[in-house]
């Protein structure tokens, strides 16, 4: 699993804070902005590109440097976006109220299973018909 943005709350916290509406739509604007980030990081590296026509050798070289730097921000970038957009992705296609259709209107429950593999597991319930299931989170 990736590691988590320190800024965005934990799936379980987010629903317990502000509610899983919330937690969904600042997912999306945070992986929306890395999208903005990674589309300024390439075309800072277009620019860096650009500089090389005319340059010396050590503005070449510091350029070099630029596009390689650019050219890494761009991709990690991509790749947080990808993660984040896909992560509230899946876990909206299993906020439906499996009872009433509800979407989004979930309240978090107690866990009782502590073992790893029930981690991986939010368990909530319907606020409209009290129905209760698990979020399963990668």
């Amino acid at each position: 699993m990736t590691a988590r943005n320190p800024l965005n709350r934990s799936l379980a916290d987010g629903i317990q804070r502000v509610g899983f509406r919330k937690w969904y739509e600042r997912e999306l604007l945070s992986s929306h902005a890395h999208m903005a980030l990674a589309l300024v990081a390439a075309v800072a590296m277009m620019a860096s590109f650009e500089a090389f026509h005319g340059a010396s050798a050590g503005e070449k070289i510091l350029n070099t440097g630029f596009v390689l730097l650019c050219a890494a921000v761009t991709l990690w970038a991509m790749r947080r976006y990808l993660y984040l957009l896909m992560h509230a992705e899946e876990l909206a296609n299993q906020a439906n109220c499996g009872q009433c259709e509800a979407y989004g209107l979930l309240k978090l429950q107690d866990a009782q299973d502590r073992r790893p593999q029930a981690q991986r597991l939010v368990p909530v319930c319907c606020k409209r018909c009290g129905f209760r299931w698990n979020l399963e989170v990668d």
